[in-house]
């Protein structure tokens, strides 16, 4: 998975643009989602979390492969003409749902033009709104993000909108949390202007790095609810310290290695925080003191993994192209601290980029003080609450989305509440 703050260093590849790409109704009354992917595939996604990536064999014909893996799941796809809007999925007929796209440009932080899109229910009844505030993407989520096909198949509107310095909205891509909280809020004032009548309950999910944005924008206007999937609670530092921490756990190594691994992660820390002028040499000597130490392969952390083969140089010169203001030291419990908006926090128990366990118990600590805080650990999820198998090689390689990951946040937008969903581990505010 890519890490929380440096998912730029990785391109997406170009969308594949298709005439398929929607939201669909199967003959069983499940909705399947559509969407682009790498070049010349599509993947489909139910709400149940199952999910497969599709290559066109022949015709309309297309051969699905499980989850992230290359085997075959036989759930293949086979379209009409585009202007039908009919698929078999799996032999199951289904039909394209009718959904109501508003498309929008709205003035961020500064007059920042965004590009936005509003995605309704079919109908003229009123329904909850949620703003997808997505992570540290450097992509479209007007192109990437199928949250904004799948909540509105289920009865949840969703505006998703192209951060600043992405797809098709102006300004310099940025990872400063109070612009984008800026940004954000502006998103929900379009949102609502453009749902009119419609509108009933409003608020924000924010994923990965959208679960620190999210909750800061929150406190800057009003809404119904907070969702956030996979964020952090701590600061993006402490995030690379809790990583690097969990990850050794899980080979097997002791607190007394994850004290030395942690200088590493210290030292990469300050050179990034303090702008490329500092830590140069605190790293060098924890590299010379630990580098042929048995765990040095293994450290990895949420960027120290990507520090670490440079030379101070190579440091010095490629780390320029990558500070985007990113606050370092940010201090999310002060936010949620002062944020009386009730919460669902959706977190992966297996999650090696944001590891879970200091966030749970400081969630804890404000559940507690009497928040309106409600976590729930999907305990086989990793980040993006994605299940997973391990290859030959040792790497991950996704199969599913957590089962009740989806339902849950949209029966939290609807304002209603039917666990168990899958195997998530609530915790309900008090």
């Amino acid at each position: 998975m890519f890490s929380l703050l440096f998912a730029a260093l990785l391109a997406s590849a170009p969308a594949a643009t298709d005439c398929h790409v929607g939201a669909y109704r199967l003959a069983d009354g499940q909705s399947l989602d559509i969407a682009p992917s790498d070049e010349g595939t599509l993947r489909w996604r139910r709400i149940d979390g199952a999910s497969g990536k599709l290559r066109r064999e022949h015709d309309d014909s297309w051969k699905s492969t499980f989850g992230w893996t290359d085997r075959p799941d036989g759930k293949d796809v086979v379209f009409t003409d585009c202007a039908k809007g009919d698929l078999t999925f799996g032999g199951m007929a289904a039909k394209r749902i009718p959904l109501d796209v508003r498309e929008t440009v709205f003035a961020g932080d500064g007059g920042t033009r965004l590009a936005g899109r509003l995605i309704l229910p079919p109908g003229s009844g009123k329904v909850p709104i949620v703003v997808l505030v997505h992570g540290s993407e450097h992509d479209s989520a007007r192109t990437w993000d199928a949250m904004q096909r799948q909540l509105p198949a289920e009865g949840v509107g969703a505006f998703v909108y192209d951060k600043r310095g992405t797809g098709d909205s102006a300004g310099e891509y940025t990872q400063d949390y109070s612009v984008l909280a800026n940004d954000a809020v502006a998103a929900m004032n379009a949102a609502r202007r453009l749902a009119g009548a419609r509108a009933s309950r409003t608020g924000f999910r924010g994923g990965s790095q959208g679960g620190w944005v999210a909750p800061l924008a929150a406190t800057r206007t009003k809404v119904d609810f907070v969702i956030v999937g996979y964020g952090l609670a701590i600061s993006p530092l402490e995030e690379d310290r809790e990583a690097v921490a969990f990850q050794l756990k899980l080979k097997g190594y002791h607190q007394s290695v994850i004290d030395k691994a942690w200088e590493l992660s210290d030292a990469i820390g300050l050179i990034l925080s303090s702008g490329l002028t500092q830590g140069f040499d605190q790293l060098d000597a924890a590299r010379a003191k630990y580098s042929k130490e048995p765990w040095y392969k293994d450290v990895r952390g949420d960027f120290s993994y990507l520090v670490l083969p440079m030379s101070d140089a190579d440091i010095r010169e490629k780390g320029k192209a990558y500070m985007f203001h990113t606050p370092w030291h940010y201090d999310s419990m002060a936010v949620l601290r002062k944020l009386h908006t009730p919460q669902l926090w959706m977190l992966g128990g297996l999650d090696i980029d944001a590891p879970s366990g200091e966030t749970l118990r400081r969630l804890a600590s404000l559940q507690a003080g009497g928040l309106p805080v409600t976590t729930a650990v999907f305990p086989k999820a990793e980040h993006g609450m994605t299940e997973f198998e391990t290859d030959a090689k040792g790497e991950r390689v996704s199969t599913r989305y957590s089962e009740g990951y989806m339902r849950m946040a949209i029966d939290y937008a609807k304002g209603v509440w039917h666990p168990p969903y899958g195997e998530s581990q609530i915790k309900p505010s008090l």
